[in-house]
């Protein structure tokens, strides 16, 4: 079995249902459901919006450049938060677990 099918097989083999899987190498998570993919999506379009009205800026103040970056740390705090409440609890992990 090569890595990419054992990596999908790992993904599925979700019984709890999680939203998001623990990686299989690293620390954090990865979309596993439809669920997961949604708000991942949800993110990036959230991302986008703070993006362009910042970038259409002519000469961007401090003001400006603060506030897009707290509203950036905001919406990653808020991925990471959902991610945490709807995850696998997280680990350092190195490789497929043992069990699979």
């Amino acid at each position: 079995m090569n890595v990419f099918s054992r990596y999908v097989a790992y993904l599925k083999n979700n019984p709890e249902n999680y939203w998001f899987r623990r990686k299989v190498w690293g620390w954090g998570w990865v979309p596993a459901t439809w669920q997961g993919w949604a708000a991942l999506v949800a993110f990036v379009v959230a991302l986008v919006a703070i993006l362009v009205p910042f970038i259409r800026i002519p000469n961007p103040s401090n003001t400006d450049a603060l506030w897009f970056i707290v509203r950036v740390a905001a919406w990653v705090f808020l991925l990471i938060l959902v991610s945490y409440l709807t995850g696998e609890p997280p680990k350092w992990q190195w490789g497929f677990p043992e069990e699979e």
